[in-house]
């Protein structure tokens, strides 16, 4: 697919009239783009998770916000290259097929839905929790199944929509955060004093315990929550094949995820601490809404619970739209059954669609068997950040194989990533630091032993799919690029 195509639903010809075979539409444009990349960043981990964060790691949480978001940063960046230096990549499925053989295609397709699926029903699990701010009396499975059809229902008509959708739902979490920092900087001016005795001071960051009030162990206990923020970051990945003027658009969404990070995530944070000390946040609660409740602001408190409502539900609607493009793209390899690789009319995946939102059921079946929605949180939150972990693990890995095997793209590229192998090492280690600060909880742990069974299953489910002609074809094809790389 060139970079100059501009599919459109509504002009050209159909593909099926014209005997060609179906695409995706380039539909997305730079504002899409934009608020797609800030949405995934803004994750309903920083509106829910930041209060256990908090709990746990006190004021340092800030310093685990900047830590997790510069090594990201580098993953984006790696990402980036490699999208661009092939325009034919759908998303990072398809250069990790390519550079590493048909199996990492598989299996980072495969385990990307997976995470979303699970990111999907963390995120009706949360919906149905913030709905109970209103109506404490409803059953909580209502809420999540109205989720899920509401978010089929953005995603059939066209991949427009969809971009227009999660353009308003970003634009309302920027609004609210924004707001929350002027509000928070004129209470800490003012001296604002709650209910509770406590003063709104920039002091509250320092004046219990310092920085590190909760110790080492606090501090590295701190990145399993606040990891799970950031998932979704690398959603403008699956956007590749839908965006017009890719070469331009994504460098400019991924430069700015620094800024996203230092405003949305550092800033926003460092005003809820000064105006509730840490110590009175409420590891059960969201701190966007709880710092307003202890101001005594309860309609401002009714309002933020409808924008932290709003983030969920955009993360949840970010996430059934890239499980849909993922299992396309997994369909029209071959790695996933061929109705899910048919479009609709207007180039949407439906029946994948479909398949995301009948797993998301499960977030219903959660919310109604369970009784504390932070534990089922928790525990689909540690699954998620682990797949993801290798979701990007995976990005990098295929950056260092492409330096090695393609050094003519990557010297032609005007989008190189900055530290280039070296930060790749450093990345993947802090990847392995993760894994062992997420076993030093008994809640995570759990969640830590029991994701290796998702990938028993992909392991088991490969090695009966590679059998096929299909699937033969391209590992000989792939081995013979790679016999022939090597020998030059």
């Amino acid at each position: 697919m060139s970079q100059s195509s501009d599919l459109s639903a509504d002009s050209a010809e159909s593909p099926a009239s014209s005997g060609e075979p179906q695409h995706l539409s380039r539909q997305l444009s730079n504002r899409h783009i934009q608020l797609i990349a800030i949405g995934g960043a803004i994750g309903t981990g920083l509106f829910m998770g930041s209060g256990k964060t908090i709990s746990l790691a006190g004021p340092s949480v800030l310093f685990v916000y900047m830590i997790i978001g510069f090594m990201l940063f580098f993953v984006m960046r790696a990402m980036g290259e490699l999208l661009l230096s092939n325009l034919h990549y759908k998303s990072f499925a398809d250069f990790a097929a390519d550079l590493l053989g048909p199996w990492a295609g598989f299996f980072t397709g495969w385990t990307y839905w997976f995470c979303w699926i699970v990111t999907g029903v963390a995120d009706v699990v949360v919906i149905a929790g913030y709905v109970a701010f209103w109506w404490p009396d409803l059953p909580l499975w209502i809420p999540a199944l109205a989720t899920v059809v509401v978010l089929i229902g953005l995603n059939l008509p066209t991949v427009r929509a969809f971009g227009e959708t999660e353009f308003w739902f970003a634009l309302i979490k920027i609004v609210a955060i924004v707001t929350l920092i002027i509000i928070g900087l004129v209470m800490i001016f003012t001296s604002f004093q709650a209910p509770t005795g406590a003063q709104a001071s920039f002091a509250n960051l320092w004046n219990d315990g310092g920085f590190f009030p909760t110790g080492p162990m606090g501090f590295v206990a701190g990145f399993q929550i606040a990891t799970f923020a950031f998932v979704g970051i690398e959603l403008v990945g699956t956007t590749a094949a839908e965006a017009k003027d890719p070469e331009r658009n994504l460098p400019k969404a991924i430069n700015s995820i620094p800024v996203r990070v230092m405003l949305f995530y550092v800033a926003a944070l460092t005003i809820i601490i000064a105006v509730t000390p840490w110590r009175e946040i409420d590891p059960k609660l969201s701190p966007f809404v709880a710092m307003f409740s202890l101001a005594g602001l309860g309609i401002a408190a009714s309002v933020v619970n409808f924008v932290v409502l709003t983030s969920a539900t955009s993360s949840a609607n970010s996430g059934i739209y890239s499980t849909s493009r993922m299992v396309y793209g997994l369909a029209t390899e071959g790695d996933a059954p061929r109705l899910f690789g048919r479009l609709t009319s207007r180039r949407v995946p439906a029946n994948a669609l479909f398949l995301s939102g009948v797993f998301l059921l499960s977030g219903v079946v959660m919310v109604a068997a369970g009784d504390s929605i932070v534990a089922a949180f928790t525990l689909v939150t540690t699954i998620s950040s682990l797949c993801f972990i290798f979701v990007w693990t995976i990005i990098l890995v295929s950056y260092l194989v492409y330096r090695k095997r393609r050094p003519e793209l990557h010297e032609a590229s005007k989008f190189k990533m900055p530290g280039g192998i070296v930060m790749c090492y450093v990345v993947l280690a802090f990847f392995a630091f993760l894994i062992v600060a997420f076993a030093l909880k008994e809640d995570t742990l759990q969640a830590e032993l029991v994701t290796p069974v998702w990938f028993l299953v992909l392991g088991i489910a490969w090695l009966v799919l590679r059998r096929r002609p299909q699937h033969l074809a391209r590992e000989a094809e792939f081995r013979a690029e790679l016999k022939s790389t090597d020998s030059d």
